[in-house]
């Protein structure tokens, strides 16, 4: 069995690895050729955590396993990332387990890469301004990844609590884009692309407040009753997911969906625009969104390459099991 340390992901694989790995297993999942299996999310009533599963399998890059972990909302008293996960990989052929994989960062690099995979096949080619909603831990991943993606010359945000921005000001500054910190309408008047990865209940942005033309990456709402936008917007949006099932459960159209604003019919998979089975923005006006539910695959797909890359750079534990 091997074992991939937190530290050795974070050696071996970057952004542009996740967004290749992201891509191409959302191109498999729109072909049939990988799927996953509904996912198990359980309060499970001690420090306030959120545990559960998401697993799938990938048939054409011979991927199977699962993600186990959860949210640890008093993680950051005790110096601990509140996501906390591990990424199980088994052999397909015969079931033994294959490998271990740290979660936390790969978590964080593949749920960027997705929003970063809707920007590139879902935004205007002119984006200049991208909005934040959220500075939480995995905000930096977010900026990082969408500012490879188009060439943006501003960056505008806001978060519940404030105190929070100057950090995600430092890794703006860190690429050389300047950082505004401005309120919710404000933000949606300026900006070409937004994402939204918050753990809200409640919709931060208003159908009233965006402009033709913007791309929306809800990144935050994985399970059922979390949202980020008001279900107007969402129903007046062209719409794109990672994954059908989840996104009308437990991912942001849940809520357009009982409103009855939005059919399952009117939800196209990323991976159709990436295969080019579907055209993806029509004229530049449209409102895009991307309701990223998170899915198993894509942590299985990054965890596989991560096990190859640290295996030929000898950074990989082998252990008999």
């Amino acid at each position: 069995m091997i074992i991939v340390s937190e530290e050795v992901c974070q050696q071996v694989f970057g952004r542009a690895d996740a967004f290749t790995a992201v891509e191409s297993v959302f191109a498999a999942m729109a072909k049939g050729d990988a799927y996953n299996f509904p996912v198990i999310r359980e309060a499970i009533g001690y420090q306030d955590a959120l545990y559960g599963f998401k697993s799938g399998f990938d048939r054409a890059g011979l991927t199977l396993g699962l993600k186990s972990g959860g949210y640890w909302p008093n993680n950051l008293a005790k110096g601990l990332t509140n996501h906390q996960s591990t990424v199980f990989l088994f052999d397909p052929d015969n079931g033994k387990l294959q490998a271990l994989v740290g979660g936390n960062y790969l978590t964080a690099v593949r749920t960027a890469a997705a929003s970063s995979v809707s920007i590139a096949h879902l935004a205007r080619h002119d984006s200049k301004v991208l909005g934040m909603v959220g500075a939480g831990h995995q905000a930096s991943f977010q900026l990082r990844a969408a500012a490879e993606q188009r060439p943006f010359e501003k960056v505008v945000a806001w978060n519940l609590h404030a105190e929070q921005l100057p950090k995600l000001a430092s890794v703006a500054e860190e690429i050389g884009l300047p950082f505004e910190a401005v309120e919710r309408e404000q933000l949606c008047a300026q900006a070409d692309v937004i994402i939204t990865i918050t753990s809200a209940h409640e919709a931060l942005l208003m159908k009233d407040w965006i402009k033709p033309g913007t791309h929306i990456a809800c990144m935050g709402t994985d399970t059922k009753g979390k949202q980020e936008v008001d279900p107007e917007l969402v129903g007046a949006a062209t719409l794109f997911t990672d994954e059908l099932a989840q996104s009308i459960t437990i991912g942001e159209v849940q809520h357009a969906i009982a409103a009855e604003l939005v059919r399952e019919g009117d939800i196209t998979p990323i991976g159709d625009v990436i295969n080019g089975t579907h055209p993806g923005r029509s004229s530049d006006d449209e409102i895009t969104l991307f309701d990223g539910t998170g899915v198993g695959l894509q942590d299985l797909a990054a965890a596989s390459a991560v096990v190859r890359v640290a295996v030929e750079q000898g950074k990989a534990l082998e252990i008999d099991f």
